[in-house]
């Protein structure tokens, strides 16, 4: 088989890769992985195994139809990460979302058209459901995203859905919770917090931190990804959830134990616009039809993380010094 991956040196996706590339996924064994990565301030080349003689690395954007007309042909399958992914920023100036979430999914999708790939899939997000109060979203329930940013990837998920159902072409979309791990770029909450607390600095708490996220950890996800690949039905959406539902003030708590810090570091701040409450999907559909099911306890998978960002400040420290903003809401 031949792979493609979008957005493969970001976080996600270079989890994905590496564990392909390290015969995690058996269905991949002799696959050859081409990673077509823009390198925005997410992407980092540092998170793939360059030296691998399966991997080509492309630097590209996925808006570049003419690249994508030279590249994608002879490749079986696209697994499609790449995204602007920081609900913050999408606030703060939404034309890039709109470029890449959804300009640059519909290129890609006309560009597998006209190669011939026989299966796409396409990584998205629980906020795209909105907020629920109580309960769970099952995949049928009405798209209602509430930041540019969802909005954006809500789009791209109905364009998905649009190519299978008038072109034929072999789709599958997941929708994942809140994911946290190894390598992820510390704009987000869980990386951020620990960098803060490793550097004795505060760590800034959104509102009055009762927002609640479901968290999955990144390998669980990658796995989910995979079974899709393998398994998922043309035309079918899948949530895959973590299972453990925590608010930002619990999840903060947490943080400051693994670090040995107390809440003297906690800095609240003024809540973002439109700030979700609460993202919670139901995981039976891809349990009971692909037979997916989290492995990470979310402790044990966050005292791992935590102790990784100690032992790995080269990674990011370099990283860091660029201007960001925390981010408790997207997954990826």
């Amino acid at each position: 088989m031949r792979l493609i991956v979008t957005g493969g040196a970001g976080f996600i996706g270079s989890h994905y890769v590496r564990s392909a590339l390290a015969g995690r996924y058996p269905a991949l064994a002799n696959a050859h992985v081409t990673v077509l990565d823009k390198l925005t301030y997410a992407g980092n080349p540092a998170n793939l195994p360059a030296d691998d003689p399966r991997l080509t690395f492309v630097r590209g954007d996925v808006c570049d139809g003419e690249l994508l007309r030279d590249l994608l042909p002879g490749h079986d399958a696209v697994v499609h990460f790449a995204a602007e992914s920081h609900v913050d920023r999408s606030v703060s100036g939404s034309a890039r979302f709109i470029a890449t979430n959804v300009e640059g999914t519909h290129t890609l999708l006309e560009g597998c058209l006209r190669a011939g790939v026989r299966r796409f899939v396409h990584v998205s997000t629980d906020e795209v459901y909105g907020s629920i109060d109580q309960g769970t979203w099952p995949e049928g329930h009405p798209l209602e995203p509430n930041s540019p940013y969802s909005a954006s990837k809500a789009a791209s998920d109905l364009i998905v859905r649009a190519f299978h159902r008038t072109h034929g072409l072999w789709t599958s979309t997941t929708r994942c919770s809140n994911n946290y791990g190894p390598y992820q770029h510390p704009e987000k909450l869980i990386p951020l917090f620990v960098t803060n607390l490793l550097d004795g600095e505060d760590v800034p708490l959104y509102g009055d931190g009762r927002n609640v996220r479901e968290w999955l950890h990144v390998d669980d996800h990658c796995r989910a990804v995979q079974a899709v690949l393998e398994r998922g039905g043309p035309g079918a959406t899948y949530n895959v959830g973590g299972g453990v539902e925590l608010s930002n003030l619990e999840l903060t708590r947490l943080l400051l134990d693994a670090c040995d810090a107390g809440w003297e570091r906690v800095r609240f701040v003024p809540d973002r616009k439109g700030h979700d409450q609460r993202y919670a999907v139901d995981g039976s559909k891809i349990a009971g039809e692909l037979g997916f099911h989290p492995r990470v306890p979310f402790l044990r998978g966050l005292a791992e993380t935590v102790r990784w960002y100690a032992a790995n400040r080269e990674w990011w420290e370099p990283v860091k010094r660029r201007p960001a903003v925390v981010d408790a809401g997207a997954p990826s």
